[in-house]
């Protein structure tokens, strides 16, 4: 993290507004990026906070914690893939959970755009230096299928696919407990979360909220758990997650909506004598499965699947086996 900075406004920079007076000292940030800064309070004048348009006084002295230089594009590293198809136009990947899609702050190493950097000379540059080919995203604890563009025809040919809505996308997913019916739409907005910044929430009539639609249908019943499948409309941030919290049956592990972020053997049977405290499972039980689309160049219908993950194939096979119905 970027040290506090103090400056003293000389002379010749008195009656300058204090966005400006920053861009001269911090050139390598965007203006935009700067006046953002000061609106989050990292920016004081006489020890009290300003606002981007204030002019400065000589002799004026101003704090200022810099926020990260961005970074050019992400730092190629040898990360193995498993690749699911590819071609000239585009590549899709099964991803690993605890696997970040784009480098951000906090995640610059490890990233799937730092491995995809590594394998693939060429990817479109539709989404800027730091995104390289992504399309679109899954949560870092989220596994499955995603699509990576290798030109910016076909980034743009796919992400008008998804903007239109008529790309298919369907997810496998565990929650505790089982729902009450069989299917069901789920048909609620989602905005920012009243007062918690890393999640979401259901919010009518709210400046941040938009429209989300989901359906779920039950695949498997167990004992105080159930495996399902999600078909999403709508791609809403967290929009699963939030989706099945709502209907009293959240994704199991799920750290942020279900009140658990692990599960042990001992969880589902007490009785077992051995190695009750392994730990089975510990992020979100969900998994982009499958992805139905239209090839950017020949206009085919592409249907893409992806295996579960073994951590996620492996609780199927202990509430088979611990929670059968």
């Amino acid at each position: 993290m970027p040290e506090p900075v103090k400056l003293t406004v000389a002379q010749e920079e008195s009656g300058m507004r204090l966005d400006s007076y920053l861009v001269k000292h911090f050139s390598k940030h965007s203006r935009v990026k700067l006046q953002r800064a000061i609106a989050a309070g990292s920016v004081t004048v006489d020890k009290a906070s300003a606002k981007s348009s204030v002019r400065l006084k000589t002799g004026q002295i101003v704090w200022f914690t810099p926020p990260e230089v961005d970074r050019e594009g992400p730092i190629p590293e040898n990360i193995p893939l498993d690749i699911l198809y590819e071609d000239d136009a585009l590549v899709a990947i099964n991803k690993p959970p605890a696997m970040v899609v784009h480098p951000a702050k906090g995640n610059w190493q490890g990233t799937l755009t730092s491995a995809l950097a590594f394998h693939f000379k060429s990817l479109s540059s539709v989404g800027g230096p730091t995104r390289p080919g992504i399309v679109h995203r899954l949560d870092r604890d989220t596994s499955g299928v995603i699509l990576v563009a290798k030109t910016d025809d076909a980034h743009q040919k796919l992400s008008k696919q998804f903007e239109l809505r008529t790309v298919k996308k369907e997810y496998f997913a565990i929650v505790t407990p089982a729902p009450d019916r069989d299917r069901d739409v789920i048909d609620q907005p989602i905005g920012a979360h009243p007062y918690q910044r890393e999640k979401k929430a259901i919010r009518e009539n709210h400046s941040t909220s938009k429209n989300a639609w989901s359906y779920y249908e039950v695949v498997e019943r167990f004992t105080g758990f159930a495996s399902v499948k999600v078909k999403p409309r709508t791609g809403r941030t967290h929009q699963i997650r939030v989706h099945m919290a709502h209907v009293g049956c959240p994704v199991l592990c799920d750290r942020l909506y279900s009140g658990r972020a692990a599960l042990r053997l001992q969880d589902l049977d007490r009785r077992s004598a051995v190695e009750l405290d392994r730990t089975i499972l510990q992020r979100q039980a969900l998994h982009a499965h499958r992805i139905e689309f239209k090839h950017p160049v020949s206009g085919d219908s592409m249907i893409l699947t992806a295996p579960l993950a073994a951590d996620i194939q492996e609780m199927l096979e202990m509430l088979r086996r611990l929670r059968a119905v």
